[in-house]
C-alpha cells in the first residue's frame, strides 16, 4: 500500500479550523469540500488517460482525456457524502457509487447496511471517500468489498488517520493495488476508538446527530 500524507500549508490550515470544536456545521461542510478538492489533486495523480486530439485556434494539438471506463467514486455513507462535492469538482465525469458502512460502537467492527455499485468493477479505477481512518475496520471492509467485485486499482482519501488504522489497513491490503491519501496522520486512538486529537465524529459534525 502506498501512503501519501499531504503537507501543504493550506491543507494544514483548513484542518486546524476543522478540528476546532467551535466550528459550526455549515463552515465544517464547506471546509471538508475544500480539503477534499486539494487532496483529490494528489489522489488523481495517476488517473488513467488516453490520447485526445483537438483543434486550437492555431493548430491541432494532441493531449489527453480521462480514459474509459471512467473512474468510480465511492463515498462511504454517511460521512463520506460530505467529501463527494470536493471530489467531483476535480473529476466531474466520474461515476458515483455508494457503500453504507457503520461501526458498532461496542465491538468497533464494521457492518454493511447498503450498497449501490456495479456488479463488475474489472478495469475500473475506484476512489473511496471516508473522512476518518480510525480502527481501519470500515475502510478495510469497503476496500475488500470493491476487490471482491473485481476492482484492481483503488485509492482511498481520508482527512485524518490514526497509526492503528493505518497499520491494520496495510496488513489487510497486502498484495493489492491500494493508495491512501491523507490530510494528516494523528497520534493515536483513545479507549473509545476515536482519533486523538482528531476532530470528533465527522458525520455528526457534518450533518448533526439525528439518529
Amino acid at each position: 500500500m502506498r501512503v501519501h500524507v499531504a503537507d501543504h500549508p493550506l491543507i494544514t490550515h483548513k484542518l486546524t479550523v476543522l478540528r476546532d470544536k467551535n466550528t459550526p456545521s455549515p463552515q465544517f461542510r464547506a471546509l471538508v469540500a475544500e480539503l477534499i478538492t486539494l487532496l483529490s489533486y494528489e489522489a488523481t495523480r495517476n488517473v488513467r488517460t488516453e490520447p485526445m486530439t483537438v483543434d486550437t485556434p492555431v493548430a491541432p494539438y494532441t493531449g489527453v482525456a480521462i480514459a474509459k471506463p471512467v473512474p468510480l467514486v465511492v463515498p462511504i455513507l454517511r460521512a463520506g457524502l460530505g467529501m463527494l462535492d470536493g471530489m467531483m469538482a476535480v473529476l466531474p465525469n466520474a461515476e458515483v457509487g455508494f457503500l453504507g458502512m457503520a461501526r458498532n460502537e461496542e465491538t468497533l467492527e464494521p457492518t454493511t447496511y447498503a450498497e449501490r455499485l456495479p456488479q463488475d468493477l474489472s478495469g475500473r479505477q475506484c476512489f473511496v471517500l471516508d473522512p476518518m481512518l480510525a480502527t481501519g475496520g470500515s475502510l478495510g471492509a469497503a476496500l475488500d468489498f470493491l476487490f471482491q467485485r473485481g476492482a484492481s486499482d483503488v485509492t482511498a482519501i481520508c482527512i485524518l488517520a490514526a497509526p492503528e488504522g493505518l497499520t491494520k489497513l496495510e496488513h489487510d491490503t497486502v498484495g493489492k493495488d491500494v493508495t491512501l491519501v491523507l490530510g494528516a496522520l494523528d497520534q493515536k486512538l483513545n479507549e473509545k476508538g476515536y482519533i486523538v486529537p482528531g476532530l470528533g465524529d465527522a458525520g455528526d459534525r457534518l450533518y448533526g446527530s439525528a439518529g
